[in-house]
């Protein structure tokens, strides 16, 4: 087994070191998703078995087993998020839908407040609300958390659980996201 830090980062600098490249998925992407903005039309992409048909919503291509660290420039209204590859694409209520079901954590990004969401429970989170996210995750020590970036990064939000397959990066945008790409 490689040598594996037992604690997180302490500053910014650390959690970048852990810095992913996020890569989206055009064959998960909601049809009204372009470049990770709603649209207010449906978008000309073909049918796919692992499109999501309900909630505005995109998974990462990349599977995430180690640690990763990634941030997101958020407007609007956007669900920062993680996911197993098989959560439901389709139907109603809140099963496809990030933090609507036990297969996906999600940060609710508002104007002015954060939620987290989990297994259709919804938590509202104090702090100050940034239009930069990070999300560092820690797949074998089964860590979530998600940072406030601004001048400074202050945590939001941590989870500890014990994830049981490859997670995947997404998001929910009414509004814009973007994954950035460097510090």
């Amino acid at each position: 087994y490689p040598c594996y830090p037992k604690s997180e980062p302490v500053s910014r600098d650390g959690y970048l070191k852990y810095l992913c490249e996020i890569t989206l998925d055009p064959n998960t992407a909601h049809k009204w998703l372009v470049k990770v903005t709603w649209m207010d039309q449906p978008q000309s992409y073909s049918s796919h078995p692992e499109r999501f048909t309900v909630y505005h919503q995109v998974l990462s291509k990349e599977s995430l087993t180690g640690r990763c660290y990634w941030e997101v420039e958020w407007r609007g209204t956007v669900y920062v998020s993680v996911a197993y590859k098989n959560i439901s694409r389709a139907g109603s209520g809140n099963d496809c839908r990030f933090g609507g079901n036990d297969k996906s954590w999600t940060l609710n990004c508002c104007q002015n407040s954060f939620k987290f969401g989990h297994n259709n429970i919804s938590t509202s989170i104090s702090g100050p609300v940034s239009s930069r996210v990070g999300v560092y995750l820690d797949h074998r020590a089964g860590i979530l958390s998600f940072y406030s970036v601004s001048e400074s990064m202050t945590l939001i939000h941590r989870v500890q659980t014990r994830f049981t397959e490859p997670l995947h990066a997404g998001v929910l945008v009414v509004g814009s996201a973007e994954f950035c790409k460097s510090q």
